[in-house]
């Protein structure tokens, strides 16, 4: 009886063992592919603000997250539209959101301020900003412009390019009749104003698609490449989580690279965030973008210190900041690594 019992104790503790350590296996693979989202296996929350409202102009981020680059670097991303009443700067500086996109001039300016801001990687590193006229104008240069009425952008990148461009052409501000706009292209196709501040990959292919032709105007004709769209986020962050800013940094290169190979699925990713935008047009954004993301074949996101040194004496020069910053207080290509 005794020997029984003896015998199905053993038969039950054996059991019990296998059991314990079929799960401590079990835990032990679990933790092996969650490795990338931290020990809980839990995905950390992170925020996205961007330059401006959903479109392709931002395919790579959106990429990122529909291929499940986030999600293998251990991130759970949210991305959200930027604009003027949702500028990137204001939104990470304040502590609520980790990353943003901005022009590259807006990093200056903001350190400038004591914004501890710093570019992680410079997403539009040819400038898709140009000054554009309706063919039928006849206008195809800066010196074109002398006497004519020209829309303006003011304050940002596009004015900061615009006065690059009139410098560099020799045109004093007096001599070109300024109309402040905002984003509605009528005075442009009415006549209203001789030319245009827009995106090449934007406004220009807006027009083209009511059947006009135009001419462009392009700051690199001038000597003037301004990096465009940067992903930012602040000191305090780099300092917290370092792992996770290099994490999010290489996720979403591997988003924009996808992106740049399948520019078609890219743009219909973009759908899926912004609200009644259209396919063709969108698409047609993506493909027009591809030379500006790659313009040196340089690693894609990778920023030079000439040009950000650049970039800042042009502020400097044309007013909109004071004094120049320590550059390597401005950009880092660490995290791309």
């Amino acid at each position: 009886m005794w020997n029984k019992s003896r015998s199905k104790a053993l038969i039950l503790l054996t059991s019990l063992m296998l059991l314990i350590t079929a799960c401590g296996n079990h835990s032990e693979t679990g933790k092996a592919e969650g490795q990338g989202a931290g020990s809980s296996g839990e995905l950390k929350k992170v925020v996205l603000r961007l330059k401006w409202i959903h479109q392709a102009q931002f395919a790579g981020f959106y990429t990122a997250v529909e291929k499940g680059f986030y999600k293998e670097a251990g991130l759970d991303v949210e991305i959200r539209p930027g604009g003027a009443d949702f500028p990137a700067v204001q939104m990470v500086a304040s502590g609520s959101e980790e990353f943003g996109v901005t022009g590259a001039d807006q990093i200056v300016i903001a350190r400038e301020k004591g914004v501890p801001v710093k570019a992680l990687s410079a997403i539009y590193r040819k400038t898709p900003f140009v000054m554009f006229a309706l063919k039928e104008s006849g206008i195809k240069t800066m010196e074109d412009l002398v006497g004519q009425k020209v829309g303006i952008k003011l304050g940002g990148n596009e004015e900061l390019t615009f006065r690059a461009m009139e410098k560099s052409a020799g045109i004093d501000t007096s001599q070109i009749e300024e109309m402040p706009i905002k984003y509605d292209l009528s005075p442009l196709l009415t006549g209203q104003v001789k030319a245009w501040p827009g995106y090449v990959i934007n406004e220009v292919l807006a027009v083209q698609e009511q059947g006009k032709e135009v001419n462009i105007i392009d700051p690199n004709d001038y000597g003037i490449n301004f990096y465009a769209d940067t992903l930012f986020t602040t000191e305090s962050v780099i300092k917290k989580d370092p792992d996770m800013v290099r994490s999010f940094v290489q996720a979403s290169m591997k988003g924009w690279d996808y992106a740049l190979d399948h520019p078609e699925e890219a743009a219909k990713f973009g759908l899926k965030y912004g609200e009644k935008l259209d396919l063709k047009h969108e698409v047609s954004m993506m493909k027009a973008s591809i030379p500006l993301l790659l313009p040196e074949k340089l690693p894609l996101g990778s920023m030079e210190e000439t040009a950000w040194e650049t970039l800042q004496q042009n502020l400097i020069d044309l007013g909109f900041v004071k004094k120049g910053q320590d550059l390597d207080s401005l950009f880092t290509n660490e995290y791309l690594k």
